[in-house]
């Protein structure tokens, strides 16, 4: 009669480790992608204030803001004539006002060969997907002068950069790397849950381990 053998405690072993091994690699493969993620977050951010700097560098004004821009390139749009040259990117960082300086702000940096995408403006009421740059996981990125917070909450700024549709696990990530690592604090904060256009009510958004698959709207002030 034949008898059946099993596994020995050395071949489960190989076997266990061999599973350890390729979980440590896909968990290590998470995190690196994980770890890129967050730095086109945080290359987003920086160079929307690299912009800024350039063209006010170049032409003396701020790309939205410039009323000169019609001159200075070929089909430059003017913001509203009510603000524009007050040295401040008037509208929401969101806008979807083509007309509002927020929204100029894309075409300016692009005609001056600062920024890739397209320079020509959407229609009035189109979604604008072709114009209006996105970050990696597909939130909007913007910037504005005005106030991101409520009125009574100060948070001082010459212009703020923000982004909608950041996970909690990378918004605590995206903190650290180039802030305090406080998402309440310092220059980099959370205005919001979802896409906001500002601050619902003080205080601001401590993004803790329980918000990780939660999105947010995170801006810098510069």
């Amino acid at each position: 009669m034949k008898t059946q053998s099993g596994f020995t405690l050395v071949e489960i072993a190989i076997v266990l480790v061999i599973i350890g091994l390729l979980l440590g690699g896909v968990l290590k493969g998470q995190e690196l992608i994980n770890s890129a993620k967050v730095k086109n977050f945080a290359n987003d951010i920086r160079n929307v204030s690299t912009f800024i700097y350039a063209y006010q560098d170049r032409f003396r004004a701020l790309p939205g803001d410039d009323p000169r821009a019609d001159t200075n390139f070929t089909g430059g749009q003017l913001g509203p004539a009510a603000s524009i040259g007050n040295a401040r990117i008037n509208g929401a960082w969101n806008s979807a006002v083509i007309t509002e300086e927020t929204a100029l702000f894309w075409q300016h940096v692009r005609l001056a060969g600062l920024a890739t995408g397209t320079t020509v403006l959407p229609a009035s009421g189109a979604a604008g997907d072709a114009y209006f740059p996105r970050n990696a996981d597909g939130g909007r990125i913007g910037v504005t002068g005005d106030p991101v917070t409520p009125t009574g909450v100060v948070w001082a700024a010459n212009f703020f950069v923000c982004m909608s549709g950041v996970q909690g696990r990378f918004v605590r990530q995206l903190d650290t790397t180039l802030d305090d690592g406080n998402t309440q604090t310092g220059t980099l904060r959370v205005i919001g849950a979802g896409e906001v256009a500002v601050l619902a009510a003080a205080p601001f958004i401590n993004v803790g381990p329980a918000d990780d698959a939660t999105l947010f709207t995170v801006c810098q002030a510069n």
